[in-house]
């Protein structure tokens, strides 16, 4: 190990900080987020250094470096693009026995900055120790992408309870169970969510109980899988998909999503496709509160967002009236997804004032869409689950003022490797369905911002019909 990872107190302590380029800028927001005094040492300032001192108001001399800059100074770091004068500032600290940095030269320093994972007061380093800072940047994001945001404010916590807990449980093995019970459970998750009052009355009960092992009360996470895509998943869905002990999944989750879901995870098919649903609704719902009554940590992972057309509002619904604890994850709707991946905005100021998504699958006993109003100019419609009704959702387009040739596109399975885009119009379109054997998941936009996709389609995964 040729570096000793080391956090270093520099609250209130006097850093030299000698450049002032942007890499210097870069040095400087660290030691002030650390709380240090800095000391600004340079013959020139760029823009961003001249603002952030101003913001700031620390000491700075627009002036080439003296040896007597190094007095009364705790900590040294030398950012100028002039390798000799880096070098003498090394050894004159080095001298002082004064920690220094030298940006981009290892063999300079006596210490060196990592990339850094900041959870306050949870921090991580990632070093490489000078070899490929490119690498430690990589890898510190991948860090970025599992931890979450508020693991400082659940460190705040547990430290603001360590004394009650000593107390509960005097035994050193007892409290590692507890803590460790602690930091996987609802009272975690509470704070994830941002419930902090929630998680204290959690905290306190469990205290009160004096129990290293708390019954694990169930939860359900309503999660968004987006429209197919796996990079398209937020890090709060990734960190769920692999925290749950099983998952009830639509049909219109992709496999490369679904193999994301935690491995031992038990798995429930709840696709519903037209006319052919493995589970109703209403048994879905009820599913999810059973599950959760056992203790399990469910996931329902759907396609899009839960609350576009994905019944989420039903299925909380029924959460709340048994009183389960839930999570919803937003995901990317596929009017939003598939549009963006075929190149065409869902509005645009020359073209298109506003949105409107619509579900284009006919229910018996239910009143018929407001076509007056789907039909007006300057606006885009995107039908969901229209395609068996494509015909239809054009004739009633054209009788209700559209016209015959206004835009329209069908994406079928967007953001996918297999999407697929059709250009046509409304006299078109079912031809292009027909002709193309297109299949669901499809959407169809109707809209003069389809015309953009001609300049503005970028993901080609396959063949394009025009």
């Amino acid at each position: 190990m040729k570096y000793l990872p080391i956090f270093l107190n520099i609250s209130d302590k006097h850093c030299l900080v000698v450049g002032g380029g942007s890499i210097a800028v870069r040095k400087i927001e660290l030691l002030l987020k650390a709380d240090a005094k800095v000391q600004l040492v340079a013959k020139d300032l760029c823009s961003s250094m001249s603002t952030l001192q101003q913001l700031h108001g620390f000491d700075s001399s627009v002036r080439g470096f003296e040896e007597s800059d190094l007095d009364n100074v705790d900590l040294v770091i030398a950012a100028t693009n002039d390798r000799r004068l880096n070098a003498g500032i090394s050894s004159l600290a080095k001298a002082r026995h004064l920690p220094v940095n030298v940006v981009d030269d290892p063999d300079l320093c006596s210490f060196i900055m990592p990339s850094i994972v900041d959870r306050n007061p949870v921090q991580i380093a990632v070093s490489t120790g000078g070899a490929s800072p490119v690498m430690a940047r990589l890898l510190r994001s991948h860090l970025e992408s599992t931890i979450p945001a508020a693991y400082g404010e659940l460190a705040k916590l547990v430290d603001s309870y360590r004394d009650q807990v000593k107390q509960a449980f005097p035994k050193v093995e007892e409290r590692r169970i507890f803590w460790e019970s602690i930091l996987e459970g609802s009272v975690a998750e509470y704070v994830f969510a941002g419930r902090l009052d929630d998680a204290r009355e959690l905290l306190d009960n469990l205290i009160l109980g004096s129990t290293a092992s708390p019954d694990h009360k169930g939860e359900v996470y309503l999660v968004g899988a987006g429209p197919g895509d796996p990079d398209l998943l937020t890090f709060k869905a990734l960190r769920l998909m692999q925290k749950c002990d099983v998952v009830v999944y639509d049909r219109l989750v992709s496999e490369p999503i679904l193999d994301m879901v935690r491995r031992d995870a038990e798995k429930i098919y709840a696709g519903k496709a037209r006319a052919q649903h493995s589970i109703s609704q209403e048994n879905i719902n009820q599913l999810l509160v059973r599950l959760a009554l056992e203790g399990k940590r469910v996931l329902r992972l759907k396609g899009g967002d839960p609350f576009v057309f994905g019944r989420g509002g039903e299925e909380i619904g029924e959460l709340i009236e048994n009183n389960i604890d839930f999570q919803v994850v937003p995901g990317i709707t596929a009017a939003s997804g598939c549009t963006t991946y075929a190149g065409i905005p869902l509005t645009h100021r020359d073209h298109s004032q506003a949105c409107i998504f619509v579900t284009g699958h006919r229910k018996e006993g239910k009143s018929d869409l407001n076509w007056e109003m789907l039909s007006h100019s300057n606006q885009t419609v995107v039908f969901y689950m229209g395609l068996d009704n494509v015909k239809r959702i054009c004739e009633s387009l054209k009788a209700h003022g559209r016209g015959d040739a206004t835009p329209a596109a069908l994406i079928e399975k967007g953001t996918t490797s297999v999407q697929r885009v059709f250009i046509g119009d409304l006299n078109s379109l079912p031809g292009l369905v027909e002709s193309n054997d297109v299949r669901a998941p499809t959407l169809i936009i109707v809209g003069e911002v389809v015309e953009l996709h001609k300049k503005l389609h970028w993901y080609k995964p396959g063949k394009e019909i025009k």
